[in-house]
This record gives C-alpha cells, structure tokens and sequence, in this order.
C-alpha cells in the first residue's frame, strides 16, 4: 500500500512494517488532513492500528518533549511493533468507554463546561443578599470616591464610622480625644466630644466623624478625601459612612457583610461540590442523602391517601396513622380522595411534614428511630431507607454562600438545571457591563462554543447538572467527542472510535458536519466506524480484513467508496453495494401474549401507554434523548421485576403495568457495563470457561509433583500470580496534569504469572499462551486435543460475533458493545431453560460490523425459537428493520420528545410522516 511517490510527511503519515497484535506486517500511507475511515469486521484489527499503533505512538512521542519526570517513563512505555513510522502528528484519542460511575460526575463536568461556569462565576459573580435582595460588595476606597463624584461640588459631606464596642463611655470618648477625633454623632446630631464627658449616653448610636468637607474636585480636597476614608475603613473595623447635608447616607463596607450575615468572596472553589470549601456540609457534595425514600413511601402515586398511597401506613397497627389523619383532614381542608401525583407543594408538605394539627410521613419515621430497639421498627425503616434529595442543600450539592452569588440574577444552580439548548441561549444573551464583558469574554466564549459543539452533537436536551451515571452509551461518547472538538487544535491527529454511537440517523448528520469541521480546521480525523453514513462521506476508506483474528489484520482496501465493490474480498463492500445484506423477513412473526404499561411519565415520558408483545423481537427506536432509556430501565424492567421477585431498587413513574405477566417467568437485562467486578475479569472468566482450563493445567504431571492446585493458576489469589502485579499483567503509573499510564510489568513481563508456573504445558501451551488465544484458535485448539467441555462453553462467543477477542483480554479494555454480546454469550452456554425469559438489550449492535448483526440476529432468533422474548433499545436500521414489532418515541429529545409516535411493524412505520426513523428505515425497505 505504500507509493514511494507519497514521500511528503506534511501530507501523509507512511506506516512500514505494522505487527501490532493481528496486523499481517502492513504498509500504508495515511493522507493528512482528511477524514479517514477504518472499517472492517469486528476484530480484524481497525482498532490495533488506529489506538495501539497511530496513538501509541503518538503518546510516545509527546512524552519525549515533556519534563524529565514524565520521561523516565518513556523507556519503560511499550513501543508498538513496527518498523517505522512517519509524518505522525500530536495525537487525540477518544475511545468508547462506558460512562462514568463517579457519583459526582456530571454532564458539566464531564464535558469541563462546568469548569468555566465557576471561573465565570469567581470572576464577575454579585453577592446578593437573600434578606433584603441587594448587591453586597466589598468597598474600596475608590467606590466611596465614585459615589461622592456623582453629588454636586457643592453638597457639604460628613465621613463618619462606627466603632464604639459597647466598653465604657467615657473611657471611650477620652481615647478618641487622645486619637485627635474632635466630634461625634449622636442620634443624628453631630456634638463636641468635649462636651459629652460624663453624661449619661447609654444606648445611644454613636458614630465617630472622621472629616467634614466638600464634594469638590479640587486636588488639595481629593487628598484630603482619600486619607479621611482610608482611616475611616481602619478606625471603624471594615465600615465607612457617607452622610450629606440634606441627610442622604450610605453605608460602605469592605467586609462582605449585610443584613447581619458574613459572606463569602466569590471564588472557583466556593462554587465546587468536588471540594470541602465549596461542597454542602450534609451531603457532602453529592446532592442526595440516605434517608426516607420517597418512591418507595409512595410507589404507586396515582393512588391517593384514603387509597393507601402512603405504603408505610398500611398493616393492622401502622394504619391508625392513615386513620388519624384522614380523621383531621377536614380540619386543614386536605383533599385525602385527589391522587398523590395531582396534590399541589404545599399539600405535599403537609402530608410530609405535618402540621400543628397532625404529624405527617417525617413524624412516623421519627418515632420509629427513637424506638429503634424494636426490631420491628428497624425492619420498617430499612424497607423504606433510599436516597433522597439533600433537604439543606435541595440537591444544589454546594453551600448556600455559593448560591447567593448570582450571574445576570441567575445563581449557579440555576444555570446547571438548564438543558444545554437553554444554556446556550441563556449565555448567548447575556447582559453585562462593559468591565464585567471585558474580564469575562474569553470565558464565555469558550462556554457558548462547548454548549455549540454539545448542541449539534444532538445532546442539546441533556442539563448541565444530569448525573455521568444516568448517561447512555452513546451520550457519554459524544460529550467525550465534543470535549475533545472544542478544544480547537490545528495540525493534529484525531482518532475516534465508533463516535455514531447510540445516534439515530437524524444525528448522525450533524456528527458528520463536526468531523467536516475537525477536517476543515486543518486536522487529520481518522474514524474506526462501521456506520453506512460515516463510511459514505468520508475522504478515504481503509478497509481492514478479510475476516476477524488470525483471518484479519489486512489492508483489503484503500481508497473512495466508488471502487470497493471491485474488491470481492470486502465484506464492506459486498454490504454497502448490496450484494450482501441483513436478512430481513417480510413476514413478521405473530404473537399472542403482550403486556401493556399504563401511563408511563417518568422524566420525559409524556404519560404514554405501550403495547409489547412477547416471543418476538421488539425494538423501542427514537431519537437521542426521546425516552428510550427512561421506558426500558427504569419502567419495563423494574416493573416486571418487581412483579416476578416481588421487589425492586427503583420504579420509575406509571400507573400499573397489564397483560400476560404470567408468560414472563424470569428477566435478564443485558446492559453495557464492564463483564465482572475485578479489573483481572475477561471472556474466559466471565463463560467460566477459565475454571476448566485451571483444572485441566492442574492434572498436568509437573503440576502433580511440584504439588500446584488449580489455584495456582489463577489471577486472583496469591500462590502462582506474579506477586508484583497482582495478576493484572501491568502496573499503572498516575501522571501529573495527563492521564495515567499502563506500563507492563518488569517482573512477570505481562505474562501475570510466575515463571515456575509457566513451566506447566498442556499439548506445548502454557496458561500465558492459552490465554493469549483468540476466542477462535482456542474452540480449535481444545476440540482438537478433545477437551470438548472448554470448546463448549467459548462456542457461544462465536456465535455472537466475537470469535475475535482474546481469552485473558481484560475486561476493562472490552467496548460497551463487546461487554453486552459476552453477556449474551453466557446465557447461550447455559442452554435453554424451560423458563420463559424477557432478555432486555441497550443497543447490542454497539461496536459491529454489517456481518456481525447478522450472527447477533441469529442469536436472538434462537432465543426466540426456545420460547423467550427480547425488548432492545437500538438505532441500527438493519436491526429494527428485522424487528416484529417497533416502539417509536419522539419526535425530538428531552422536552419535546417521550410521545408514542408509533407502535406496530416496520412497513407500517414507514408510512408515518412524523417518525424521523420511519423516514430513514424507507430506504432499508424499498
């Protein structure tokens, strides 16, 4: 692939000699500033170019120019398996990871929007006073001066400052005779200190006057006026009084003080919940409590309290609370028959709280605490203890001193509840001074500019404040992306791993139009990406195979999408032309059970009913942001949950679930999150495929003389794990002001073990070898040596698409797709139970090639031969085109989104002018 006529390195990077992993000793010339797109199979070795080869090196590199601290790393930094690379830029990477679980983490600062809004804030944030409503500033000199320019010349000015502490009187007056101060004001007469000796003044207001004189500009006056307020400020402890003659006053202070309350001076810590300065005392920053849980007290808030709305009131003995209550409702006029969901804040709180006539939820948990010796009680209080929402900070997660600091009279709070539309409009239209504008431009600017990038990454529904860990997939993805696209570098490498991601296809134009732009700006954007829309505008295709594994790591083919189709070794190619396709079965299975969800109103669901049938395949489709996620995880599963184990973590808003739950004998929901708890977990871990394989290594005749145990060759306990590492293979180095770094272990050189256990073979493998076996290579190799119950347990890991993947891969390195279909694999290899299952899926097709969804939807149609039903959230067209039933919501995201647009199957959908997925699945169709 390299043309010795491209010798130019400011027009291309030239590859020579590329063996990472499964790369077949490739030589290729990547054009700069283009946008480039890798696409193959999964597994046939996009990403081991694109990260471990082109980014590692580029890391590499970049260390080399840095600080002597961070370049004693650098020898020990692995180099990738090349011979020679060229022309390479200063690397990005923005890789699939599964969104953050740091419970502080928020969209804001995930995306460091939030970063700048504090800095703005500490900047030219008001402290306004929650008493009175007015601005609280610390005075200078020069403010008092400004407000005595704007009297006439010739108003006469008293400068006056209190500082009498309450000592004795006298004994006062004597020391500021002493101090050269001639005169006071009492009660608002200005006296001679002289003549106020031994007199009864007790109580009165005394204010000591520093200077009297005119407003005049004169120089000899502004001199005089300047050292008069000066020792005002210090005689009077902060305060400096300003009084004309015709009784105009002002008050100026240089302590933020006012309405008897000491303030805090703004600064970007007061406004971080990440930091004790700035974070709520009872919270401590994370905006919610354990406490009462308010969902589980009121699980089903369409009922009201004469309906037993309040599950805590319910039983023999507790409903005397219920009983008592409605009994004095009359008294307060409490509506006890209008359903929970339909009272308004203050009926709420009195239901809560209570009132001087009746104890409300609060009094009963209360009184269960002080009684908390009962093990009845205890019991109570477990069953209905949750997170609730901060009642101190109420869920701001800062201190209230941050909260009185507002920007254009919005506080910081107030600003992070906003979606990032609203946000964007909101900073867009800001009212400043010209001196607030003038400190604050380049801040704002870069806000309005990441809110943009936000905005036409289709994000725009989400709210600054909106927790990482409620976050899909695909929305953590695309925050990364336009993290690392506002950034604004010129002249850099830009790689980014599968960023359509949880994208409808209305969404992925707009991300096309952010690639152009990276492009445009003078960077060379470089895309794993197996979306047909992405692959189509792109400048140039590389095109990795022919199939996964040992079969992949070829350059198939390298150039415009016009000429792929002439290469009949691309699977790419055959799919985008067609000749290879999806199947998609015109007859749509039938079905006879279903179940309903009533009135469905959790986040952005617009109390909606939706029918969804079982033994079938369903896919709930819909923009970015319309209520997918909200549906499917927060009602369906813990619903039937609930209905099947009898409880539930968390029940998201509805009014009953219906239908023939009695088909559903067990839920599994398949979600996107790393396989196992340990970062030592992988495939062969997780199919429990690995316990097999210790044994067998265990039998081995070395093993039985020098007496080893199956735990010996395990990763997680102490015996034959390399003592170093822990097992892990690599030991991570923390760097200051960059990320961290994974460097392989000196000891065990990555192999995890301690040599004396390599030592044992089985058929001339050792455990590091056998490990280091993709998914498909070890299925051949145990079937050949008959140890067919290993071969077993990894053949599901085939059949879904990842023959690929290697054994010991851990599992931190698994893509949120990948994770899924292992997940799916596991429950292949447990055969098919005669319990009828609901498998829940958030969009498994995340991470495959055209190719690959076809064994995915192989695997879910032998699901559904054995009887059981799957619901899947997902945006691939291939997929919902084979769906027997389709669940459409929108039309847009956030707000305006979560209404039914379409319930029934694909060829109806088409025809429905208000689904924007109708709209791109027709040409699927046609």
């Amino acid at each position: 692939m390299i043309d010795m006529s491209k010798n130019d390195t400011n027009k291309y990077i030239r590859i020579k000699g590329a063996r990472t992993h499964n790369l077949k000793n490739i030589n290729l010339d990547i054009p700069k500033r283009k946008l480039i797109v890798l696409t193959g199979v999964s597994g046939s070795g996009k990403s081991s170019l694109a990260f471990d080869t082109l980014f590692s090196e580029g890391q590499r590199r970049y260390i080399e120019s840095m600080s002597s601290y961070a370049r004693q790393f650098l020898g020990k930094l692995k180099k990738p398996k090349i011979d020679k690379i060229t022309g390479i830029s200063p690397a990005i990477a923005v890789e699939q990871k599964v969104n953050n679980r740091n419970p502080r983490s928020t969209v804001g600062t995930s995306s460091e929007i939030y970063e700048y809004i504090k800095l703005l804030f500490s900047k030219i944030g008001k402290i306004i006073s929650p008493i009175s409503g007015e601005e609280v500033k610390q005075h200078s000199v020069s403010d008092v001066i400004d407000f005595i320019y704007n009297l006439d010349e010739r108003d006469v000015i008293n400068i006056l400052t209190r500082n009498y502490s309450g000592e004795n009187l006298n004994e006062y007056f004597q020391n500021l005779l002493k101090k050269g101060f001639s005169r006071v004001r009492i009660e608002g007469k200005i006296e001679r200190i002289s003549s106020l000796l031994n007199k009864n003044l007790e109580n009165k207001d005394i204010e000591v006057v520093f200077d009297r004189l005119t407003a005049s500009r004169e120089k000899e006056n502004i001199s005089r006026m300047n050292e008069s307020i000066k020792n005002a400020f210090k005689e009077g402890n902060g305060v400096c009084i300003i009084e004309t003659e015709n009784k105009q006053k002002k008050i100026f202070s240089n302590k933020l003080e006012s309405d008897n309350i000491k303030f805090k001076k703004p600064s970007e810590e007061l406004f971080s919940f990440n930091s004790p300065f700035g974070a709520c005392d009872k919270c401590e920053g994370f905006g919610s409590v354990m406490g009462v849980d308010e969902d589980k007290v009121i699980n089903n808030k369409s009922l009201s309290v004469y309906e037993g709305a309040v599950q805590c009131w319910k039983g023999e003995k507790l409903s005397k609370w219920k009983d008592r209550f409605i009994s004095k409702s009359v008294e307060f006029d409490f509506p006890i028959h209008r359903p929970y969901t339909e009272l308004n804040e203050n009926e709420k709180n009195i239901l809560w709280n209570g009132n001087k006539k009746i104890r409300g939820i609060y009094d009963f948990f209360k009184k269960l605490e002080k009684q908390n010796y009962k093990i009845q009680n205890r019991v109570i209080l477990s069953r209905y203890r949750g997170k609730s929402i901060c009642q101190k900070c109420n869920g701001s997660r800062l201190k209230k001193e941050a909260l009185w600091i507002k920007v254009n009279n919005k506080n910081i709070d107030e600003i992070i509840k906003l979606s990032i539309n609203e946000s964007l409009l909101f900073f867009s239209n800001i009212k400043l001074s010209k001196n607030e504008f003038e400190i604050s431009e380049r801040l704002l600017n870069e806000i309005i500019d990441r809110l943009k990038f936000m905005k036409e990454m289709g994000l725009g529904y989400l709210t600054l404040n909106r927790l990482s860990s409620t976050l899909s997939g695909g929305e953590s993805q695309r925050i990364n992306i336009a993290k690392s696209i506002s950034s604004s570098l010129v002249g850099s490498m830009y790689i980014l791993d599968e960023p359509s991601i949880g994208l409808h296809s209305k969404d992925t134009k707009n991300l096309i139009k952010m690639l152009k732009k990276l492009r445009d700006a003078g960077n060379t954007v470089i895309v794993v990406e197996h979306d047909e829309e992405i692959i189509k505008s792109s400048d140039e295709i590389i095109d990795i195979g022919p199939k996964a594994g040992i079969n992949g790591g070829e350059i198939i083919y390298q150039g415009d999408i016009k000429k792929i189709h002439l290469n009949k070794n691309s699977l790419t190619g055959l799919y985008l032309n067609e000749k290879l396709n999806v199947t998609n079965p015109k007859v749509k299975r039938k079905f006879k059970h279903y179940i309903i969800i009533n009135k469905a109103k959790e986040n952005n669901l617009k109390n909606i009913n939706v029918k969804l049938p079982l033994n079938c395949l369903t896919v709930i489709s819909g923009v970015s942001g319309s209520g997918k996620s909200s549906l499917l995880k927060k009602i369906i599963y813990p619903a039937i949950q609930k209905k099947i184990q009898g409880y539930t973590n968390y029940l998201g808003k509805h009014e009953g679930i219906t239908g023939n739950l009695s088909e559903i004998e067990k839920i599994e929901f398949i979600d996107q999150n790393p396989i196992g708890k340990s970062s030592r977990s992988n495939p062969a871990t997780y199919m429990k495929a690995y316990d097999e394989i210790r044994n067998l290594f265990a039998k081995q005749n070395l093993s039985k003389k020098r007496n080893y145990k199956s735990g010996y060759f395990s990763f997680n306990t102490d015996g034959g794990r390399c003592e170093d590492c822990k097992g892990e293979g690599n030991i991570k180095i923390e760097m200051q002001f960059m990320a961290d770094i994974e460097l392989i272990c000196e000891s065990c050189h990555g192999k995890k073990f301690k040599e004396e256990i390599l030592d044992v073979k089985f058929e001339g493998k050792n455990i590091d070898d056998i490990l280091n076996m993709t998914v498909l290579e070890a299925i051949n190799f145990f079937s050949n040596k008959n140890q067919f119950k290993i071969a077993n347990k990894l053949e599901p890991l085939d059949q879904v698409g990842l023959g690929y993947i290697n054994l010991g891969q851990a599992s931190s390195t698994l893509s949120g797709g990948e994770a899924q279909r292992i997940k799916l694999a596991s429950f292949l290899s447990k055969g098919f139970s005669s319990k009828k299952t609901l498998f829940l899926f958030d969009e498994p097709t995340t991470g495959l090639h055209f190719h690959d969804i076809k064994k995915l939807l192989k695997s879910f149609n032998t699901l559904i031969e054995h009887g059981h039903s799957i619901f899947c959230i997902e945006h691939n067209l291939d997929v919902i085109k084979n769906a027997d039933w389709i669940i459409d919501l929108g039309p847009e995201g956030g707000a305006k989104g979560g209404k039914l647009i379409f319930e029934g199957q694909p060829y109806d959908l088409i025809k429905n002018k208000k689904s924007y997925t109708g709209k791109y699945l027709k040409s699927k169709l046609s």
